[in-house]
């Protein structure tokens, strides 16, 4: 399996994962069309599903345009059907999707919106976060609460260290600048910035972190219980 990072809008990422065998597709939280439209084109690949994490529209910008180009399935989760456009299977937390070499366990993470799911292909140690989890940070809350925030990220912890970590925007270098004023001291949290800077003067992107990186350096994931995440979210809020 091939993971593509697909730049759309000002920092979104959207995400084509790659079955080499036979020569299909499906796209992560499509923000826009033509970036898509673009690769698949170019590499002569077919796009059969459009996998969202939530109903945000820079998430799901792109989802009529590809399902009426390519005839794909969208995939979302039961209890955002309603808010999900152009949504033909609707999936369940802890339920494995799977479609030849797509597999796939669906994780409910609600917080940043009460439908928020993320991808977790456990085969090739990969996870899709949209706006849940990111490189040194984690989404606003929009929809949930502090709590529901704080236990999805808990989830996401306990996936194994060297799961892939791909997210929804690239906001790594404000986030380390946040991490960095709470968590100066932090060794890794050091090395880990300057990894950031010199990928991003090559014009590189940061992504995808791993669940490892982020224990190590995420101040959002090293939070050991919910005042303490409560506090920082609030204080990130107005960083």
């Amino acid at each position: 399996m091939k993971i593509q990072i697909i730049p759309c809008l000002q920092d979104n990422y959207s995400y084509l994962i790659i079955d080499e065998e036979n020569n299909i597709a499906c796209v992560v939280d499509p923000s826009e069309a033509d970036p898509i439209i673009k690769y698949l084109e170019n590499t002569q690949i077919k796009l059969k599903f459009i996998l969202n994490t939530h109903h945000h529209y820079d998430h799901v910008g792109g989802n009529e345009k590809l399902k009426s180009k390519y005839g794909a399935s969208v995939i979302g989760y039961k209890e955002d059907k309603e808010r999900i456009p152009g949504i033909d299977i609707l999936i369940s937390d802890q339920e494995t999707w799977i479609h030849k070499n797509f597999e796939a366990k669906i994780i409910h993470i609600p917080g940043h919106t009460l439908g928020h799911i993320c991808f977790y292909f456990y085969k090739d140690k990969s996870v899709f976060t949209g706006d849940t989890l990111f490189s040194l940070g984690c989404g606003r809350i929009f929809e949930g609460t502090y709590e529901q925030m704080f236990n999805s990220l808990m989830k996401l912890k306990e996936l194994p260290k060297n799961t892939k970590v791909f997210c929804g925007h690239e906001y790594t270098l404000q986030n380390s600048k946040f991490c960095m004023a709470h968590d100066e001291n932090n060794a890794n949290l050091k090395t880990k910035v300057n990894d950031i800077k010199l990928k991003l003067k090559a014009g590189l992107s940061t992504i995808p972190s791993t669940i490892e990186d982020e224990l190590e350096c995420n101040i959002f994931l090293r939070s050991c219980n919910l005042e303490t995440f409560s506090k920082l979210r609030d204080l990130k809020d107005n960083f």
